[in-house]
């Protein structure tokens, strides 16, 4: 079995829909330029699945274990990001910020980042791209106190959700756990 491909080891795969594709042409050449292996599974503007089919493909990757974050790109990022949301494992996050595309990582564990090329510049993607790829569930908040345990009861509920469970218990997760999340650091620019 091949091992994962990992941001850590700087591999990505993404994915377009035809509204995206020239951000997507953007984000990779300069992710390639850093020195950044980069998969993608849409190489052909004319062969462009529906945004929802880009969404399940470029998914796909995380469910079955070939990489562990991916990028997205649709119109505005919002369609692409609800059908790679629906394929299991994958916690996608749209951004149109330099800070919302860090804390989807660090603060929400996202392993897939969606971007939306009708509002996105490309160099605030090509940013945006190298901050989710660069973080980490609780990289950055290292003086947060309980910043990560706090946020990791978050991540670990949502993958572990089961909705029959839930409904079951009166629509609680069940066997809930808390983490006391400090004050924030003074001075901290999210």
């Amino acid at each position: 079995m091949q091992a994962k491909k990992t941001a850590a080891d700087k591999h990505v795969v993404v994915g377009a829909d035809f509204a995206g594709f020239p951000l997507k042409e953007a984000v990779k050449a300069h992710l390639e330029e850093r020195g950044w292996t980069v998969t993608d599974m849409t190489p052909v503007l004319e062969d462009c699945p529906m945004y929802h089919r880009v969404g399940f493909l470029v998914g796909a990757q995380i469910a079955e274990g070939e990489f562990d974050r991916a990028l997205a790109f649709c119109g505005t990022g919002m369609g692409i990001h609800i059908a790679a949301s629906k394929v299991p494992h994958v916690h996608a996050a749209v951004a149109e910020s330099l800070p919302s595309a860090r804390r989807a990582a660090a603060a929400n564990g996202a392993n897939l980042l969606a971007m939306g090329a009708f509002f996105t510049a490309p160099p605030l993607a090509m940013a945006m791209a190298d901050a989710f790829l660069e973080s980490s569930l609780g990289s950055g908040y290292e003086d947060w106190d309980g910043f990560y345990e706090y946020h990791l009861i978050g991540f670990e509920d949502c993958e572990n959700f089961d909705y029959e469970a839930y409904k079951a218990n009166g629509f609680e997760v069940p066997n809930a756990r808390y983490w006391d999340l400090g004050p924030a650091p003074k001075g901290l620019a999210f």
